[in-house]
C-alpha cells in the first residue's frame, strides 16, 4: 500500500469514527489513539506523516524503545498496558501523556510514592473491569467510584482524567454493549472527568455509540 492508498484507507477509518460519533451528537468529540504494540517505529512514522499524533503501547520496554527512536517527532505517548511495580520508574522516566491502565488502589499508592520522589505528576485513567471477567485487569464496577475518589484524596500526584475499560469478550453484541454502558454510567458520575476510553478495532463504533470519547485502535490503523 503506497502513501496515497494508506491515507485513503485511514480516511475510511476516520469516516467510521465520525459516523458513530454523529449518532451520539455533532458535539461529541472522539480521539483516536493508535495502538502500535505490533508495529515498528517506521510504521508509526508513516501514520504520523498522514496526521496521527497519539500512540499507545502496552509494554514499558517497547514504549521506551519507540519513544527514543522517534524522539524527533512530537508524538503523544499513552501507556495502555498492565503496569508492574518494578517498571514504574522506567515508565515515569518516559513521561507518557496518559497512563490508561491504573487498575488498583495498591498500584496508585506505589505510583504516588515514586511520583512524590520525582516531584512530578502523571495523568491517568482508572481501569474498570466492567464485564467482571477474570482475565481482565481493573476495579469492579461496584468499587470504581469509591476507588476513584480515594485515589484523588490519597494520591495527589496522580491526576485522574476519567475511566478506561475493555469491552466484554463475547460474540453477543448486547453483552459487549452493556459492558460499555456500565463504564459510561460510572464516568458520568465523576465530577471533572473528561475521558471515557472504550473501544478497540473490533468494537469501536459500538463503544462510541455508548459514550466513549477515546478509542484505542491497533490492527485497523496499521492495516494488519
Amino acid at each position: 500500500m503506497n502513501e496515497i492508498e494508506y491515507k485513503l484507507y485511514i480516511d475510511d477509518v476516520i469516516r467510521r469514527v465520525e459516523a458513530a460519533r454523529l449518532k451520539v451528537s455533532e458535539h461529541h468529540i472522539v480521539k483516536i489513539v493508535a495502538v502500535s504494540k505490533y508495529s515498528t517505529s517506521s510504521e508509526i512514522e508513516k501514520l504520523y506523516n498522514i496526521g496521527q499524533r497519539a500512540f499507545g503501547e502496552n509494554k514499558v520496554q517497547d514504549l521506551e524503545k519507540k519513544a527514543q527512536e522517534l524522539e524527533e517527532l512530537p508524538l503523544e505517548w499513552h501507556f495502555i498496558g498492565n503496569l508492574q511495580k518494578n517498571k514504574i520508574n522506567k515508565l515515569l522516566a518516559i513521561r507518557p501523556a496518559l497512563f490508561q491502565g491504573l487498575d488498583s488502589l495498591e498500584l496508585a499508592h506505589e505510583l504516588q510514592k515514586k511520583l512524590e520522589q520525582r516531584q512530578m505528576t502523571l495523568n491517568a485513567l482508572l481501569q474498570v473491569n466492567s464485564a467482571k471477567e477474570e482475565s481482565k485487569h481493573g476495579v469492579l464496577p461496584q468499587d470504581a467510584l469509591n476507588v476513584y475518589k480515594t485515589i484523588q484524596t490519597e494520591c495527589p500526584n496522580i491526576k485522574l482524567k476519567g475511566l478506561m475499560s475493555i469491552g466484554a469478550h463475547s460474540e453477543d453484541k448486547n453483552v459487549v454493549k452493556e459492558s460499555f454502558l456500565t463504564t459510561h454510567r460510572l464516568f458520568t458520575q465523576l465530577e471533572g472527568a473528561t475521558i471515557c476510553s472504550m473501544g478497540m478495532s473490533g468494537d469501536f463504533e459500538l463503544a462510541i455509540e455508548c459514550g466513549s470519547n477515546m478509542v484505542r485502535l491497533g490492527s485497523i490503523m496499521f492495516n494488519k
